[in-house]
């Protein structure tokens, strides 16, 4: 009879032991189910664009003039000051859009380079003038007017030319942002479907930089020196997949 019972307990623990293994198997398969689950996902990007039209002109002139006189080279500068002034004024700029900025005199005896025997002035001014107006229009024209001025005897120096400038890039902010998500989740849930799976929620989320591009991307193009421009941004998105 002890017998018996010593063999019976032993079929119970052997039992116990086998089910123990199956249920730790189960329960690592689980575990390993889960962490694959919860590592299904997919990164895309959405692209918003949006035209956009420069509302700030900034547009820099130097005048300059040269002589063997300080004070008749300084008269000549106040003259030309205000001959462009002048055209500025009536082409429909108002007073307070025009500044000068700091003169610059250079003797060039003073600094050492000046001879007596060759054709060259003693003194050169040159005096900055700044144009900062929200007449895009109207700096675009006037710019390829100059010539205008110089036929007053005017000399300047105009190497840049204006700059054009977008400055309601927060004014379209939230919506570039919400149409680059949306075409995001397009992505997203088009990749889901081809693969068999179920989109689900956001894990990261990475809106990108707004750039100001020029419209007319050409060799050379510079934003600054368009009107037009394209405004972009490119949102990053991690989705989960079930």
């Amino acid at each position: 009879m002890g017998q018996r019972v010593g063999i019976f307990a032993g079929f119970i623990a052997a039992l116990l032991i086998a089910g123990g293994l199956t249920a730790a198997g189960w329960f690592v398969g689980q575990g390993i189910v889960e962490n694959r689950t919860a590592d299904r996902f997919v990164t895309v990007k959405g692209l918003a664009e949006r035209d956009v039209t420069a509302d700030l002109a900034v547009w820099p002139i130097t005048i300059v003039a040269s002589g063997d006189g300080l004070e008749a080279t300084q008269s000549e500068i106040e003259t030309d000051i205000g001959a462009l002034t002048a055209f500025l004024v009536d082409a429909g700029f108002d007073a307070g859009e025009i500044a000068l900025g700091r003169i610059q005199v250079e003797d060039r005896v003073a600094m050492g380079y000046y001879d007596p025997n060759r054709a060259q002035a003693r003194y050169l001014i040159r005096q900055p003038l700044r144009v900062r107006s929200d007449k895009v229009e109207l700096v675009e024209r006037m710019s390829r007017r100059l010539g205008d001025v110089v036929r007053q005897g005017v000399v300047m120096q105009d190497w840049q030319g204006p700059s054009y400038i977008f400055s309601r890039l927060n004014d379209i902010k939230p919506e570039m942002l919400a149409e680059a998500t949306a075409n995001a989740r397009d992505a997203a849930q088009q990749f889901a479907d081809d693969s068999g799976a179920e989109l689900a929620g956001i894990r990261t989320a990475n809106q990108g930089v707004f750039v100001i591009l020029p419209r007319d991307r050409v060799a050379g193009a510079s934003e600054s020196d368009q009107v037009d421009k394209t405004v972009r941004v490119v949102a990053t998105i991690t989705y989960a997949l079930n």
